[in-house]
């Protein structure tokens, strides 16, 4: 994977190991890129703007001819709930820009996943933020701010990358978390950049923080609903992403 003919189609940025599942039954490694069929490949980045900079970088250098960010994230609307997907018509980030998507391939994937019967939202914007927005109090902040429907960290940053290389660009994200979930910082911090987790951290946190354990089921349900999403949305637009080889 290291010549630049590598990818022919979309390069995709996911952060999490459990997204990268839903796109291939390989081993994707972190911060490096991982094959996929149609010419297609992903990198499993690890959280953040920063990270998910380098990995749009790399797959661009490797030939991508358009970039996806795929996986999961908050709600900041009420509308938008556990399980359900969102591709935005842009991103905003917290300084007040603005990045399009590019609109034919966000029909395409639209048609493709109307098959699946998943709620799927196409109108609005998608925040993407330096740190996550872990109570209610915060996104609703954010969303009186920026009028945003849901919130990322990577999309921003994949999004910059792609006006700088003139590549068409999109996201797809499932909700996890909903405008009025909590998660608790002692449980966010349990888990490293790929979303894997930290057990020594986990299981201080459980002992400072004992009360945190009963939103364990809650915040594993959340989960498992919006990576299910994932991979029914992966089988129905195909490992480009309804992008066209």
């Amino acid at each position: 994977m290291s010549k630049p003919s590598a990818i022919r189609t979309t390069g995709i940025v996911v952060a999490l190991v459990s997204e990268a599942r839903t796109l291939t039954s390989r081993n994707a490694q972190p911060d490096g890129m991982t094959p996929l069929d149609q010419g297609a490949a992903l990198w499993l980045s690890g959280m953040g703007p920063i990270a998910a900079r380098r990995a749009a970088q790399g797959l661009a250098d490797a030939g991508a001819t358009a970039l996806a960010v795929f996986g999961v994230a908050g709600a900041l609307d009420g509308r938008l709930r556990n399980g359900s997907l969102f591709c935005p018509e842009q991103i905003v980030d917290e300084r007040g820009r603005a990045y399009p998507t590019d609109a034919p391939w966000r029909t395409r994937l639209q048609q493709r996943l109307a098959s699946t019967q998943l709620p799927l939202h196409t109108n609005g914007s998608l925040l993407s933020v330096q740190n996550p927005l872990l109570t209610t109090a915060d996104k609703s902040a954010a969303q009186q701010r920026h009028a945003a429907l849901a919130v990322d960290m990577e999309s921003g940053a994949v999004a910059e990358v792609a006006g700088e290389r003139g590549l068409p660009f999109i996201v797809l994200r499932a909700i996890v978390d909903e405008v009025e979930d909590t998660i608790p910082a002692a449980l966010n911090n349990s888990v490293d950049a790929w979303g894997r987790p930290r057990p020594l951290a986990l299981i201080t946190a459980l002992c400072r923080h004992p009360s945190v354990l009963s939103d364990l089921p809650r915040l594993y349900s959340r989960m498992q609903r919006a990576t299910q999403a994932l991979s029914t949305a992966a089988k129905a637009t195909g490992s480009a992403m309804a992008w066209p080889s």
